[in-house]
């Protein structure tokens, strides 16, 4: 039994329909160093960090206070944009990514079914605690799995929010959901 610590990167210096990979606000890199401070008791811990610079840039901090390095992994990386779509660039990934929201993974392409199915399995995967730095979609399909709901978004994790999962018998439990944004994210 394991528990997992999914914590949403600090805030971006740019949105999904603006930067295919932005690192992190003024704001961000200072509610980085906050995270750290506030998760510094828990560890040292490993950290599994989404290889997007936003994310990487959120784990440092912490990963600096415990003398670890993160392990970078696509597993718990954004929400894959499917191809027709981010043909037409940036700005109609941000209007795709609002309109499925609402919607069940069950009616999404096989890309974003399977995208989903290596995130959970990645999770499963973890035997040992682990704070794992990733995205609002990543966290949504974590909790949808401990849930067992279907939906693509169950949820609004706040920048720098942690969500505590158990990973126990092949099955994730939610044991607390981190902080909820307190604008819409989407």
């Amino acid at each position: 039994m394991s528990k997992l610590y999914l914590v949403r990167h600090a805030k971006a210096a740019a949105n999904f329909a603006e930067a295919a990979d932005p690192g992190l606000s003024e704001e961000g890199r200072d509610h980085a160093v906050d995270l750290a401070l506030k998760l510094e008791a828990l560890g040292p811990l490993p950290i599994l960090c989404s290889p997007l610079q936003r994310a990487q840039e959120t784990a440092a901090p912490l990963a600096n206070r415990w003398g670890e390095l993160a392990e970078i992994s696509s597993a718990v990386s954004e929400i894959p944009t499917p191809p027709d779509i981010a043909a037409e660039g940036l700005a109609a990934r941000g209007a795709w990514l609002k309109r499925i929201a609402g919607q069940r993974f069950a009616d999404q392409p096989g890309i974003l079914r399977a995208w989903r199915q290596g995130v959970v399995g990645s999770l499963l995967s973890c035997r040992r605690d682990m704070v794992i730095v990733t995205h609002f979609m990543v966290i949504n399909a974590a909790l949808g799995a401990a849930l067992k709901d279907d939906r693509l978004v169950l949820f609004q994790p706040d920048y720098c929010s942690c969500t505590i999962f158990e990973n126990s018998e092949g099955s994730l439990r939610l044991i607390e959901r981190g902080a909820e944004a307190a604008t819409q994210v989407l």
